[in-house]
This record gives structure tokens, C-alpha cells and sequence, in this order.
């Protein structure tokens, strides 16, 4: 299941007349960050920055003058976004600005089918708490260092972590072991430690599978996790 974890900066609240200004997101593959990222600026026709919305994420109209305009990027956005299920905290802030913009240039709205919101998620989970994106980073104890301002990827990023916590916590995820970290270690079952294998069994996959495997994982860029753990060719 393809998922982007995403949100947006605006020039201000009202989405009627409002613009995005930013664009950030990131993707999983069965809730595990593929390490692709998305992210754009957008040059707002017609509309400066409230300096209210700036004193947030601190982008100027001076740093977005020449950035493309959302119907130079439209296509781009369409493309990345499309097929997977969208995730965002307050959801509903971010898909109002984003059909204003696909409107805007006759485009199809974003279903909302297709958009989980991960703050009456966070709500329901710990009910009377405060549920802001920050305060859950800090419950989750997710490191918030390198956030000084608003900003629509590195929110993405946080929120990504946020709602693996939310959906059960990192061990509802397949954990990705560096090479080497786990050699002197074995599964704890049942109290009794399972003996390694010393010989890998042979793979149960038929040759046109494995090729269609590493056709996928190659797809997913050179940061994605998963190209890590392909097997060796040579094995």
C-alpha cells in the first residue's frame, strides 16, 4: 500500500483567496518510509504573504518570486501524488487549499476517500491530550531539532513518524536491521533463544519474480531502504 505523508504553507488562511506556497511529502510502502521525498515552491499570482503566515514558516514573498507558478508544477504534483492514499494532520486545512488550486485550473478535487487525517486519530488515541503536531513529537519522543519554523517536508517527515506511532508504534513495521548490527543476536521466542540457520534457504522465487522484485526496489530511488536487503546476485 503506497502512502504520501504530506503538507502545505500558505499565504494565509482563507482558501478562497489564499495560495499554497509550499508543497512537501513524504512516501511509505506498507507504512516504511521509502526514503522518496516531494517537495515544491510555489510563486502565489496575485497574492503576498500575511505577515502572520510568515511569522510561521517564515517564507517571504521576496524568496517565492521566481518560483513557479502551482499550473508549472500541477503536473508534476498530479503525477506523485496519484494512486496513493494521502496523509495530513488537520487534512482538512490542507485538501481545501489544494482543490482551491486544482480549481483554479479546472483540475478534478483530491476525493475524500482517498485522505486520512491523522489528528482525530490522535485525538481518539489520547483523548483531553494535546494533539498538535509538536506535542506529539514530543509524546513520541521524535526528535524535533531541525524544525525552527513551519515547513511543509520536514513537517511531512515528522508527521510520517507520528503516524506510525499512531497506527501501533514502530513494531507494527517490518524493522530494517544495518548489516552486521544484528550477527550476534537471535530471536527471543518464547524465552528460548532460536538458533541461526548457517546456511540460508534457497529462495522459493522463480527467476522472472526476483527480476520483477529488483525492477520494483531500483524504482524507488537510491535513498529507498529496500535496496539495502536485495540478496546478492552472486549468492
Amino acid at each position: 500500500m503506497r502512502e504520501i505523508v504530506f503538507d502545505t504553507e500558505t499565504t494565509g488562511l482563507d482558501f478562497e483567496e489564499d495560495r499554497v506556497i509550499e508543497i512537501g511529502g513524504v512516501e511509505l510502502w506498507n507504512h516504511i518510509p521509502t526514503g522518496r521525498e516531494y517537495h515544491w515552491f510555489v510563486r502565489p499570482a496575485g497574492r503576498r504573504v500575511d505577515p502572520a503566515a510568515f511569522d510561521i514558516h517564515g517564507i517571504s514573498d521576496d524568496f517565492l518570486k521566481d518560483k513557479p507558478l502551482f499550473s508549472e508544477v500541477v503536473e508534476e504534483f498530479a503525477a506523485a501524488f496519484d494512486g496513493a492514499t494521502l496523509i495530513a494532520h488537520n487534512a482538512a486545512f490542507d485538501i481545501r487549499f489544494l482543490n482551491a488550486e486544482l480549481a483554479r485550473l479546472g483540475r478534478p478535487a483530491i476525493p475524500p476517500g482517498l485522505v486520512i487525517d491523522t489528528l482525530p486519530m490522535a485525538r481518539r488515541k489520547f483523548p483531553m491530550a494535546p494533539a498538535t503536531l509538536d506535542a506529539l513529537c514530543s509524546r513520541f519522543q521524535i526528535d524535533t531539532t531541525k524544525r525552527d519554523k513551519h515547513g511543509a517536508l520536514v513537517d511531512s517527515e515528522l508527521l510520517a513518524q507520528v503516524y506510525i506511532e499512531l497506527i501501533g508504534g514502530r513494531q507494527s513495521a517490518l524493522r530494517l536491521v544495518a548489516a552486521g548490527e544484528d550477527d550476534d543476536r537471535a530471536a527471543d521466542l518464547g524465552g528460548h533463544r532460536a538458533a541461526r540457520r548457517p546456511q540460508a534457504l534457497p529462495s522459493r522465487l522463480t527467476a522472472e519474480e526476483d527480476a520483477a522484485h529488483r525492477r520494483f526496489v531500483e524504482s524507488l530511488g537510491e535513498a529507498a531502504l529496500w535496496r539495502a536487503h536485495l540478496p546478492d546476485q552472486n549468492n
